[in-house]
């Protein structure tokens, strides 16, 4: 009797261990949403006591004098982090997928874990040409610029 509870007690624990790593190995691998972010990297850092992970966050501006948004996002590939650490300074699109309900804060400390970054090109600003002065008719005489005096003919 005392084996049949035994064995019960272990496989119970087992049952519950194997649905704890299937509902791990299915939130990190099922993606609620999938998208792209383009914005400045505000910062970036490897943090966590145990379970380091690549924590971040881009400022995003919509229309210059906005205020920026935060998007904070979690990469877990240190090949994708060296891409990020590459792209500092610059204007960056990180894709992310968004995986739900992850049960541990071991694996990123967001829910957007960033998959892949690319640099985005500025775009040089359009030169303005320099505006001349106005030209200004002086009386009886033909149009200089103005801040000049034309010679007035004596009467």
């Amino acid at each position: 009797m005392g084996s049949m509870v035994l064995r019960g007690v272990i496989a119970f624990v087992v049952l519950v261990v194997l649905a704890a790593a299937g509902w791990v190995w299915l939130t990190l691998t099922w993606s609620y949403s999938e998208g792209e972010r383009a914005g400045y990297v505000q910062k970036f850092s490897r943090k966590g006591w145990l379970c380091k992970t690549w924590e971040g966050e881009i400022a995003m501006v919509t229309m210059p004098g906005a205020i920026p948004d935060r998007f904070e996002f979690s990469v877990r590939d240190d090949a994708v982090a060296e891409k990020i650490n590459g792209l500092a300074g610059r204007r960056v699109v990180l894709k992310y997928e968004q995986h739900k309900f992850v049960p541990s804060n071991c694996f990123g400390e967001t829910e957007y874990f960033v998959v892949d970054a690319r640099g985005i090109e500025e775009a040089a600003p359009v030169p303005v040409p320099p505006v001349s002065p106005p030209l200004v008719p002086p009386a009886g005489g033909t149009p200089q610029p103005s801040g000049t005096s034309a010679a007035v003919p004596p009467r």
